[in-house]
Parts: structure tokens; C-alpha cells; sequence
């Protein structure tokens, strides 16, 4: 890869995605993902305090759902402001070829699948208080944002898929499947079977 190539950041992004694709994740070093880069390990530090937070980069995503949120109608619902500011984040989204790899590397490492909890619980804990500034009380604020959190991630596993479809749309999909089930009527369990015989 040339030294001259811009984007310094993608470029060590994208060496160390594919190195621990390759060699797997305990198995490279920095050095590696630097090298690959055409880059000078002290390069990398610039970007990244340790080469795990080279898959959790960045925190624009947070920013940009809280900036949502405060800008949303002060009518409108909660639940739907979160819904609103999480659909909107698809232009802040890595590739879908390069999440889907993303994905399967974090998958294979349980450090790695815990520092991916790890990073939820931290936007979790951006967005609760942007709820709390619209008055919404502090349990029922992190509850929402729980319940919001579980559909991004239904929407985002079928938008990794779908090529064709929006974040928004798919967003809207999941919440409609939730609020269509919670409506449901409970289904009839069927009763024990009837004794066919008498007392003996």
C-alpha cells in the first residue's frame, strides 16, 4: 500500500482487519497492522491506544445521536426520538462488506464480543441522559433507550443483509413487528386430553 495514500486511519483500519481475518486477532501485532498500513508503528498510537480498539473506533456515532435527540420536536415521544436519531445514523456506518467481516472477527474472539457489549453500554449511557433532558425520569429513560437498542440491533443484522434497504426503513420494520406482537392476543394453550375411560 503506497506511503503517500491519504487516509491514515481507514488505511490501518482496513490492515488489520484483514490481518486478523488471516492470522487471527491474538496473532497480530501492531507492528503488523502498521507495516501492512505503510505506516511507522508510532503511526499507529496516533489512532489507536491498542490495536482491539482498532474494530471501536470512533465516537462521532454518540455525537451524532445526541445532537439528534436535542433537536428533535420537544412534542415529540421519547421512544420515537430515540428511533428517529438511531435511523438517521446510517451515513456514520463503516461498509456493509466491511462490518459483516468486522462481525464475524469479533465473533471469533470473546474479548473482542465483550469490548462490543462494552461499546453499547457506552452509547446506552450518551443517550439516557439526552432523554432525561426532556423530562423523561432516569429508569424509564434507560429502559427506553434498552427497548430502542434491541430493535437498532434486529434492523442493523437485516440491513448487513439487505443491500437494497435503509437503516430508517428497516428501523420502522422492527418497531412495527415489536408493536404488532405486544398487541397480539395471547395464544390458546390446548387443555389437558379428556379422560376417555370410566373408574375402574
Amino acid at each position: 500500500m503506497p506511503r503517500w495514500e491519504s487516509d491514515a486511519q481507514g488505511r490501518l483500519e482496513r490492515a488489520a482487519l484483514d490481518l486478523f481475518e488471516t492470522h487471527g486477532f491474538d496473532r497480530t501485532s501492531v507492528a503488523q497492522i502498521a507495516d501492512a498500513a505503510g505506516l511507522k508503528e508510532r503511526s499507529f498510537y496516533r489512532y489507536f491506544p491498542d490495536k482491539r480498539e482498532v474494530l471501536f473506533a470512533g465516537g462521532e456515532i454518540e455525537a451524532h445521536l445526541v445532537e439528534q435527540m436535542e433537536a428533535a420536536d420537544p412534542g415529540l415521544a421519547p421512544i420515537d426520538v430515540l428511533l428517529s436519531a438511531l435511523g438517521s445514523a446510517e451515513g456514520l456506518l463503516r461498509p456493509r462488506g466491511y462490518l459483516r467481516r468486522r462481525g464475524r472477527v469479533i465473533a471469533a474472539n470473546p474479548a473482542l464480543a465483550e469490548r462490543d457489549l462494552i461499546k453499547l453500554a457506552d452509547i446506552a449511557e450518551a443517550l439516557a441522559p439526552a432523554l432525561e433532558r426532556r423530562g423523561v425520569d432516569p429508569g424509564t429513560a434507560r429502559f427506553l433507550v434498552d427497548v430502542v437498542l434491541a430493535i437498532h440491533r434486529r434492523a442493523v443484522s437485516r440491513w448487513l443483509a439487505e443491500e437494497d434497504a435503509t437503516l430508517a426503513e428497516l428501523m420502522a420494520e422492527a418497531t412495527a413487528e415489536l408493536r404488532a406482537a405486544m398487541a397480539a392476543p395471547p395464544r390458546t394453550s390446548p387443555g389437558p386430553p379428556e379422560d376417555g375411560g370410566g373408574s375402574s
